[in-house]
């Protein structure tokens, strides 16, 4: 098996700006991820823990070193780009400063002990894998949701007192987003964690009983396209997807369009808790309609209607937090299957109540 590996390169004494070293490697007798380091390593020095329990990013999904190479590989592909797991904090090569992680303990330095502290430390992954602390950097993090959890647990006493912090805290758990694509193969228990101790302060609201469209009363009805037939050719257009569908990509990849991928085509919009932080989703969709609109795509894609109307019905909202107006059109994929079919007459129901009509027709 051969390699591309991309290693980020840093050192805050001396470096203005990180930059990537290339290797081409043939892979032989590593295992893990972390032989791969050590094989680097061999070839040139850089900073990194030789331990299995080591984290680093891996082409933007968090893992430990202890990690089979050949299993993660078949997830990301050959070309691979290594990066700590804290690119704000580094401070050489893929070491970092954690006094962020660590600082987070005095919300509940009353109740731990040592052992606490420890068990803490191997819920790190979940602090930085977290997007949240990329828009808001005081966030409490997951880490201290899953030790509270856990505190809650071993002495419910204590239960209420613990609930309040992480609820009263500036940026708590009405902050928190979704680990599953972010974490390699991470047990699914967590986010079923967080999402109890969200019940529990009552602070979780499902998303079919949200009101995604705070300045439109009216719904839009998208007929659901009855073809996959395609009649008509997008080949001059550039198309974003907001999620992370296998089927929808592949029917994309047949309308001979240019498919522009952006980095936030997967991340959680934090829409469980948008009836108590609005802005938070509206900073998230912000972000994924600036990425899209600055790399030339025409329009985006999605495949929820609720998606839908976060992007397409909060406009002024969004314009307000990017600083800009970022008018670019959004459709549903059903909408789009029926233009490229030909039902022209189908799609304009409900092309014409966007707010930003995308003129395809």
């Amino acid at each position: 098996m051969k390699l591309e590996v991309s290693l980020f390169k840093f050192d805050y004494k001396s470096d203005y700006l990180p930059y990537y070293k290339k290797y081409h490697l043939k892979i032989e007798n590593e295992i893990t991820l972390l032989d791969l380091l050590n094989s680097i390593n061999e070839k040139e020095n850089f900073s990194y823990e030789s331990c299995d329990s080591f984290l680093v990013k891996v082409n933007n999904i968090f893992t430990s070193c202890e990690v089979n190479l050949m299993e993660l590989v078949n997830k990301v592909g050959n070309e691979i780009t290594i990066e700590p797991i804290s690119t704000k904090r580094c401070m050489n090569d893929l070491i970092i400063n954690e006094d962020d992680f660590y600082s987070k303990l005095s919300l509940l330095e009353k109740f731990i002990s040592k052992t606490d502290i420890k068990r803490y430390e191997d819920y790190k992954i979940y602090y930085y894998a977290s997007n949240t602390l990329n828009f808001e950097k005081d966030y409490i993090g997951d880490a201290i949701l899953l030790l509270a959890n856990d505190l809650i647990n071993e002495n419910s006493k204590n239960k209420e007192e613990i609930l309040n912090i992480i609820k009263t805290c500036e940026f708590g758990i009405q902050y928190h987003t979704s680990l599953e694509n972010r974490v390699f193969n991470i047990d699914k228990n967590i986010e079923k964690i967080i999402l109890n101790l969200k019940n529990l302060l009552s602070m979780d609201k499902e998303e079919n009983k949200q009101n995604f469209k705070i300045n439109k009363k009216n719904s839009i009805s998208i007929q659901e396209a009855s073809s996959e037939i395609i009649e008509n050719s997008f080949n001059e257009f550039n198309i974003s997807y907001y999620s992370n569908s296998n089927c929808i990509l592949n029917y994309l990849n047949k309308l001979e369009a240019k498919i522009i991928h952006i980095e936030n085509s997967s991340i959680d919009l934090a829409k469980n808790s948008f009836h108590i932080n609005k802005e938070f989703t509206f900073k998230l969709a912000s972000t994924v309609l600036l990425e899209a609109f600055d790399k030339g795509a025409d329009f985006i894609v999605v495949d929820n209607l609720n998606d839908f109307y976060i992007f397409d019905f909060n406009r002024k909202e969004l314009n307000k937090i990017a600083r800009r107006e970022v008018n670019i059109p959004v459709l549903h994929i059903n909408e789009l299957k029926n233009l490229a079919a030909g039902n022209f007459d189908e799609a304009k129901k409900s092309l014409n109540n966007h707010s930003i009509n995308p003129k395809l027709i």
